[in-house]
């Protein structure tokens, strides 16, 4: 208990010192909190993916569509328990800043494959009754204030034309990992449309959503349904929705990685930062040290004196940190709801806070520590003159 008094005691003794070196490990504290949670925001789809879930898909790019006579083909496929179908819609709310996902897709079958999407009974009736209406997610209808039987209009660049949708409903997600702040619709609105503006564009779909009815079968499955249009028109490629998730976020990698070591270099400075705050501590106490050691202390206590005030210093700080990350992290998802549609600070993200947290305080306080323990009593006494 004294050996901890005199720690506190000591970490305070330049109370300036201590305060500044505690706000900047706070601050690289936060800021490496709200970098990797981006970073996990970005796998969070991936994290959603079930393991019952297939992804059919041109087999050139998801720009190319499939034939809508796949489906049944598709159905008939041993293992496949359920088949939808959807398209990217690529519509503008108002202008391109008000950008959100939204696609056509065939609501029954895919409303089932994804029981994370919930929807309150009326207006999934409501929904499936009316092809002019839409679902919103909870946090894009509170962005725009959507209500139930609001008129919205998407303006189309992949269809064009000026598109009406009626909300018949808000969905919310079962878990905290899903989406919430997509728009989609039927697919045969789209398609009846299609008929009458471009019949060449009909009746093709984007891609299927094929449910599996056991995860240890996705692999035979997806050979079975990509063997069975091999040599067509359209060729198919089939992935896990985990797998198809990631072809995306494959596409953004450099930013992913320049993100990760941005938050890796601010540590190495926060802690060349604690670094020099603690050979200063050092250096002022060498005649202190060498004052113990005539007492009988040995190098062993002199360590722990350092480490501890290291430690309790830049663990003060990550506390503060770790404390800030998730008011701030709020604030960011309202402001970004957008590009990150789930930001949620994981449990994951506060252990690497600790963790950095500790080898801030070992690193920093290790080279000072090593001067002390080695430096001779009389050395240490002649300073103190």
């Amino acid at each position: 208990m004294h050996v901890l008094r005199l720690i506190f005691k000591n970490s305070f003794r330049h109370k300036l010192r201590t305060f500044l070196t505690v706000l900047g490990v706070s601050i690289a504290i936060l800021a490496f909190g709200l970098l990797r949670t981006v970073v996990s925001a970005w796998y969070a789809g991936v994290e959603a993916s079930s393991a019952s879930r297939l992804v059919t898909r041109n087999a050139i790019s998801l720009i190319f569509p499939l034939p809508l006579s796949y489906k049944e083909k598709i159905r008939q496929v041993e293992g496949v328990k359920s088949v939808s179908y959807g398209s990217w819609f690529g519509g503008i709310y108002i202008d391109e800043k008000h950008f959100f996902a939204n696609y056509a897709m065939e609501p029954e079958h895919y409303l089932a494959i994804y029981p994370e999407i919930i929807i309150p009974p009326d207006q999934k009736a409501a929904f499936l009754r009316d092809r002019k209406s839409a679902v919103a997610g909870r946090k894009l209808a509170d962005r725009y204030g959507w209500k139930i039987g609001d008129a919205v209009t998407l303006r189309g660049t992949i269809f064009p034309g000026n598109w009406e949708f009626i909300i018949r409903g808000i969905y919310r997600g079962r878990d905290q990992n899903v989406d919430e702040t997509a728009f989609f619709f039927h697919w045969e609105y789209l398609n009846e449309t299609m008929k009458k503006t471009s019949p060449g564009r009909a009746d093709q779909v984007g891609w299927y959503m094929v449910e599996v009815r056991n995860p240890n079968l996705a692999a035979d499955v997806s050979v079975r349904i990509d063997k069975m249009f091999r040599n067509s028109l359209a060729e198919t490629l089939t992935e896990t929705e985990k797998a198809f998730n990631l072809g995306f976020i494959s596409m953004t990698e450099a930013i992913l990685i320049t993100i990760q070591l941005v938050s890796y270099v601010i540590i190495l400075i926060i802690m060349a930062v604690v670094a020099n705050t603690m050979a200063m501590t050092a250096r002022e106490r060498i005649g202190e040290y060498a004052v113990f050691k005539t007492l009988g202390f040995g190098g062993f206590h002199v360590a722990g004196l350092i480490f501890g005030e290291s430690l309790f210093i830049t663990l003060t700080g990550a506390a503060i940190g770790i404390l800030l990350t998730f008011p701030a992290a709020k604030v960011f998802a309202q402001q970004l709801s957008t590009y990150f549609p789930i930001f949620n600070v994981e449990r994951e993200t506060i252990y690497l806070d600790i963790a950095a947290a500790c080898l801030i305080g070992i690193s920093a306080a290790a080279f000072p520590t090593w001067r002390a323990v080695r430096i001779r009593i009389a050395d240490g006494l002649r300073r103190i003159g």
